[in-house]
């Protein structure tokens, strides 16, 4: 017993760990939810610190909390905030639907933490830490919070990163002409540069998607207490608090426009995920792509050659793989399978409150960190390293039967299709079979069939 102390709730006596700072909501969590081990992202924590912090700020400077109690509040919420109590966070995400047990993990934490502070005197983690509030409203509010800053700090910055390499290799590349493929099949010629740049809009697009939804994650759910109604807060705190946020992250927070929406539902988390898992999509197709260009060596495409990172096999001497592209597909089926749960999760808004938030949570953490973390590493050790086998592309271009779409307005789709039948049959270039079976000069078929003018796009181009 000597390694325990007794707390007591509603429910009569719990022991908790002698040196906990949380109290009986906390213990009777842990014992009721040992289901998957996974704890709240440090990001959501963070989150959660800084609008306990704010809240007593508010409470205090309303005259609603004692302004000692109501400093020790803060400074101990700042902490929690900071990072230093993350091991008094033990709950696992597979909890009571609305984040109760967390946010009287919370509550507890900054309560304990206080009352150290304060030298001994009693802070209640409901009366003073969770004045005017609710886990109803808090939960919301914290995971709109965290994904903003994960965004802002991470994945944005990240994506910007992949983007300005991808530019930077398509400009390295303009040159290179190389075999366009449509259905896996050879098609007309592309430049390396065009491909790449095509990849670059995917990127930036994914940035543009996720800022479109900004306005409406930086709405905040705080004020409106157990149901939306905000009973037991006064009218003007939501507002302060996002206010008060606002300052402190130097991010555009504002009240939730209609509480009984921002609490019953996470619409918002729901449309964010749909735009990550957009970018998931775009990057898998990237990673995908280079994966196949840099297949072989030997009996591949082999049009690059990516950087060699490690030994690719256990069995076979030599081998190398395309590693980096490989984790970066299993980042985007991982965020493709968090957009599922998270669009589930928040059909269960029921009546007045979503009761599956905390599982919300973390998937949409999770997917905003992965994508930000995989097209960091992405850029830096595939896209930025990646070497051209120029001579293999040119030979692959010049050995294109397609090449003879080119002639389609001179000579007809008939008679284009009968030279690229026999030139791929006989093993033959489309220029040596067309010299034969038209009346193009060599001159004519030169400039026709040079396959840079035909990157350029339009008709009869010299």
């Amino acid at each position: 017993m000597s390694e325990f102390r007794i707390e007591k709730d509603s429910l009569g006596d719990v022991k908790v760990p002698k040196d906990a700072l949380y109290g009986a909501q906390t213990q009777r969590a842990v014992e009721n939810f040992p289901v998957s081990g996974i704890r709240f992202p440090r990001v959501f924590i963070r989150a959660l610190g800084l609008i306990k912090a704010v809240a007593a700020e508010v409470n205090a400077g309303l005259g609603l909390l004692d302004a000692q109690i109501a400093n020790a509040i803060h400074l101990a919420g700042l902490e929690v905030a900071e990072g230093k109590w993350d091991d008094q966070f033990p709950l696992d995400i597979f909890q009571t639907g609305s984040g109760t047990s967390t946010n009287m993990n919370a509550n507890e934490v900054i309560a304990g933490r206080a009352s150290q502070i304060l030298g001994g005197t009693a802070v209640h983690p409901n009366n003073h830490v969770n004045m005017g509030q609710s886990s109803n409203d808090v939960i919301p509010a914290a995971i709109h919070v965290s994904a903003y800053l994960q965004l802002q700090e991470a994945f944005l910055p990240a994506f910007s990163h992949l983007h300005r390499a991808l530019k930077k290799r398509e400009a390295e590349l303009a040159d290179v002409v190389k075999t366009g493929r449509t259905h896996l099949m050879d098609a007309m010629p592309v430049r390396m540069g065009q491909e790449i740049g095509g990849w670059a809009f995917q990127v930036q697009q994914a940035i543009e998607r996720i800022e479109s939804c900004l306005p409406r994650l930086a709405r905040l759910a705080v004020g409106g207490t157990a149901v939306g109604t905000g009973v037991n807060a006064p009218k003007e705190f939501g507002a302060i608090v996002a206010n008060r946020l606002a300052g402190r992250t130097g991010l555009p927070f504002q009240e939730a426009k209609d509480h009984f929406a921002a609490q019953a539902v996470m619409d918002t988390a729901v449309e964010l995920s749909g735009h990550l898992k957009a970018a998931a999509s775009s990057l898998m197709k990237i990673a995908n792509d280079l994966r196949w260009m840099n297949s072989g060596p030997i009996a591949g495409l082999g049009e690059i050659a990516l950087p060699s990172l490690q030994p690719g096999s256990s069995i076979m001497p030599g081998k190398v793989n395309p590693v980096i592209c490989e984790s970066v597909m299993m980042v985007c089926a991982q965020v493709t399978g968090n957009d599922v749960v998270i669009t589930i999760s928040n059909q269960h808004g029921n009546f007045q409150l979503n009761v599956m938030m905390p599982v919300i949570s973390h998937n949409l953490l999770q997917s905003i960190t992965l994508l930000a973390s995989g097209a960091r590493l992405f850029a830096d050790r595939a896209v930025a390293g990646f070497t051209v086998n120029r001579e293999r592309i040119a030979g692959l271009v010049d050995q294109n039967p397609i090449l003879v779409t080119a002639l389609n307005p001179v000579i007809g789709y008939d008679k284009a299709a009968q030279i690229a039948k026999k030139a791929y049959a006989e093993g033959r270039s489309v220029k040596d079979v067309a010299a034969e079976m038209t009346d193009l000069s060599r001159k004519e078929l030169d400039r026709l069939l040079d396959p840079k003018p035909m990157t350029e796009g339009g008709v009869g181009k010299k």
